[in-house]
């Protein structure tokens, strides 16, 4: 038939041979139909072929409401998350609470926000470490300025702690490890505590890093602390700003970021890149890792005796997703 519409193969009326015509697929033809799959690779490009001729692609889509109305559009609806949709928590801070700004005054790291002590970090693993973590207390202390590492071979913390003190160190960081990666943190305020218990994962070091930077240098970092809200978050909050001196030096362009979201503590080093006097890029340098808060305890560390400020209990405090604690 001249419109296309004929058998396939069909001859012609005077007795001549069949001439070719072209395939048009019924309407509920379907691909997915066909059993044998190269056949039907073969059918799904000749039914893409005959879409584009003739014009049977998908609709183009609509405008966006914002573009045809201009600015005439109603203000964009504001999309619920589970960030924005949180459970109030009564013990978040308010920056001018007095009562605040008494206990921070007075607490364990009064003396580190007055400038009365400089930040000496010892960073230390669990027995006998294996090389991923050993590798990665090496790069975790070229990211802490002043700080010095030392692998454990039998030596028990209560050990380590009097010794710390001794030789003036402010705080202990202890790596430990299952299976040879890292899984844990524990880093303990020296000398009257607290002590925080993390749980780590997705740790990358610096060679599994794509697009990272050369070295990171040894000037002082740049610190950002983002969404810690609560009691709970201030406290964690002014444990890792006492790990690093107070004055950046920001020629260095080096930025050390711990961000809190959902209750975990994602840590990133960067380093800037000004590409014009507008336009500023960063580039990762590397390790990076993710922490869980297990626990907060008074004073150093004492996995017996020791008075606990703040246990995660999972079936008691994770009923809701929307409810977090830092």
């Amino acid at each position: 038939a001249g419109d296309g519409s004929g058998p396939v193969g069909s001859a012609a009326e005077d007795g001549g041979p069949a001439a070719p015509q072209r395939v048009l697929f019924p309407p509920t033809f379907s691909v997915s139909e066909i059993k044998n799959k190269q056949r039907r690779h073969f059918m799904f490009l000749r039914w893409k072929q005959q879409q584009r001729k003739g014009g049977g692609g998908p609709a183009r889509r609509p405008l966006p409401e914002g573009r045809r109305l201009g600015p005439a559009a109603p203000p964009k609806a504001i999309p619920k998350t589970i960030e924005n949709q949180r459970v109030y928590d009564e013990t978040t801070v308010d920056p001018n609470d007095e009562e605040v700004a008494f206990d921070e005054a007075t607490d364990e790291f009064a003396p580190y926000f007055n400038r009365q002590t400089v930040p000496k970090i010892l960073i230390t693993t669990s027995d006998r470490p294996r090389g991923r973590t050993v590798r990665f207390c090496e790069q975790l202390s070229t990211v802490i300025p002043n700080s010095h590492v030392y692998y454990r071979r039998g030596l028990a913390l209560k050990r380590i702690i009097p010794q710390c003190i001794a030789r003036d160190f402010t705080d202990l960081i202890v790596i430990n490890e299952d299976r040879k990666i890292p899984n844990g943190l524990v880093l303990s305020h020296l000398p009257d505590g607290p002590t925080a218990h993390f749980r780590m994962s997705s740790v990358r070091l610096r060679k599994e890093i794509k697009r990272k930077g050369k070295e990171p240098t040894e000037h002082v970092p740049e610190v950002i602390l983002n969404n810690f809200t609560t009691r709970l978050g201030h406290s964690i909050g002014r444990m890792f700003a006492s790990l690093f001196p107070h004055d950046p030096q920001f020629i260095g362009r080096q930025v050390a970021t711990f961000h809190n979201q959902r209750d975990y503590i994602f840590f990133r080093f960067h380093r800037y890149i000004f590409k014009s006097e507008k336009k500023v890029g960063i580039q990762e340098l590397g390790p990076r890792f993710t922490l869980k808060l297990r626990s907060l305890q008074k004073g150093t560390f004492d996995s017996k005796f020791g008075e606990y400020e703040w246990i995660h209990k999972r079936r008691e405090m994770d009923t809701s997703r929307r409810k977090f604690h830092l």
